[in-house]
């Protein structure tokens, strides 16, 4: 009898810290960096549309037949990349960010494949990118999908380890930052090895993580010495620059 209580109670015991600790992450992943005052203020409602779970920026004017899935990174909600996503959309790129599972792109590496196939017919030439987290779900995709993929842009990004586009016909734009805290120099050096040769890297001077983004401060980060939306106007020349 007294090893069946002890049995009773130590699966309750489990049972109890599974709920306690499934309750953290899902508070931990709901406590998400939103769009700032300044990007609100950037971008209008009319600047986009909710298709799904993706936050779709036509093509302004004339469509120039290129598509950018940008994966968002962790914990960010997707409209805090919508300044970005805006300005390549008036010079005729269809641009999505997508909303991922518990507001981390590595649920869902494979989300672009959804709103790529719904406008395959519309776009010839795709390209995947992200940031911080985000980026590592664009390289496994492009990885993946060699077959679909042009190219890869990381913001203040990297891939996996067991990512590797050395040997891809993709082109690849790295896009980094002076004092980012969270994606550091040595990282994007180590990251090379996994990248093509003629992969295109360019620094961001006095640029920070957060920055890549539109959402205020992000812990761990170092100060920016430039403002939010310099640096993210930087960020659309060299992603345009690289496209063309």
């Amino acid at each position: 009898m007294k090893k069946k209580k002890i049995f009773k109670y130590s699966i309750l015991t489990i049972v109890i810290l599974l709920v306690v600790s499934l309750s953290g992450i899902l508070i931990w992943t709901n406590n998400t960096y939103k769009p700032s005052e300044e990007l609100l203020e950037l971008v209008q409602e009319s600047d986009y549309i909710k298709e799904g779970d993706f936050y779709v920026f036509e093509p302004k004017d004339k469509s120039n037949g290129k598509g950018i899935v940008m994966y968002p990174g962790a914990l960010v909600e997707p409209l805090s990349y919508g300044y970005i996503a805006n300005e390549l959309s008036k010079q005729g790129y269809l641009v999505a960010i997508p909303d991922v599972n518990l507001n981390l792109s590595i649920t869902e590496n494979n989300k672009a494949e959804e709103f790529i196939s719904n406008y395959s017919n519309k776009i010839q030439d795709w390209y995947v990118g992200g940031h911080s987290m985000g980026g590592v779900s664009a390289t496994y995709f492009a990885e993946e999908n060699q077959d679909i993929i042009d190219g890869v842009i990381l913001l203040g990004s990297y891939p996996s380890k067991s990512t590797d586009l050395s040997d891809n016909d993709q082109i690849v734009l790295s896009i980094y930052a002076e004092n980012d805290g969270l994606t550091t120099l040595d990282d994007v050096e180590e990251s090379k090895k996994n990248l093509p040769n003629d992969a295109i890297f360019a620094e961001i001077k006095g640029g920070n993580h957060a920055q890549f983004g539109m959402y205020g401060e992000q812990k761990g980060d170092n100060k920016a010495e430039i403002s939010a939306k310099d640096q993210q106007d930087e960020i659309i020349k060299l992603i345009e620059t690289y496209i063309k």
